[in-house]
């Protein structure tokens, strides 16, 4: 996924876009609001999700944001240090996805940013336009919640299902762990770490593709986008 990195921090981008960067993130940095700006021409310009701090040195970041809603549908996710409620109404209300708050842990935001980005992918008409997943012989229905392969129906339980479209929603993305656990079973990762195995190991099996979810060792997994 391409990354919009709006931070005039270089020392803090820096550091941010090697940590994005080992998740599978192709991380741009723009240092002020009007480059961010012209980073989006044309029409998002393939950014999947904006990290917009707020704390810029030439344009407000409430003003930024609501610029940038008006050129893009590109999730934003704004950042701060403001923790007041009605700061984080304000930038809601501009048309932002989401609210960081420094100091924050970087899992959080990683999660967050996976987060806003499945959203704009399951309301986006024009992913699939049909609302379908197509990864060569895999097709992935997201409103039926309908997985094929090679045109027959493969069953999958509710897990399986979610597990797999996490993961096709961002293909070649390296989801952490304890992100899928998060995100699929809404729960930590003490003790879950094996269903977790266990439920990739069934999909492989029923999917009859062992090399479409590939492991990270040490980190977690990613599904390879098999060729049409």
């Amino acid at each position: 996924m391409r990354l919009l990195l709006v931070e005039d921090d270089n020392h803090v981008a820096a550091a941010l876009s090697a940590v994005l960067a080992r998740h599978g993130f192709d991380v741009t940095h723009a240092r002020s609001g009007e480059e961010a700006l012209q980073a989006l021409v044309p029409e998002g310009n393939g950014f999947g999700v904006v990290l917009l701090d707020l704390g810029l040195p030439d344009q407000d970041g409430y003003e930024v944001c609501g610029k940038i809603r008006k050129r893009t549908s590109t999730p934003v996710i704004m950042v701060t240090a403001r923790s007041d409620v009605r700061s984080r109404i304000h930038g809601l209300n501009l048309g932002a996805d989401d609210y960081v708050v420094k100091p924050y842990d970087t899992g959080e935001l990683l999660a967050r940013i996976h987060a806003v980005s499945r959203r704009k992918v399951q309301e986006d008409p024009t992913a699939g336009g049909d609302g379908v997943l197509r990864l060569g012989a895999v097709h992935i229905e997201l409103p039926t919640r309908q997985v094929s392969v090679d045109g027959s129906v493969v069953q999958l339980t509710r897990k399986e299902f979610d597990l797999l479209a996490l993961l096709a929603q961002r293909p070649g993305v390296v989801f952490r762990r304890e992100q899928i656990i998060s995100e699929v079973w809404r729960t930590s990762w003490e003790g879950t770490g094996r269903t977790l195995e266990v439920h990739v190991a069934s999909l492989r099996a029923k999917l009859r593709m062992p090399a479409l979810i590939e492991t990270v060792r040490g980190v977690g997994y990613r599904l390879v986008a098999p060729a049409a």
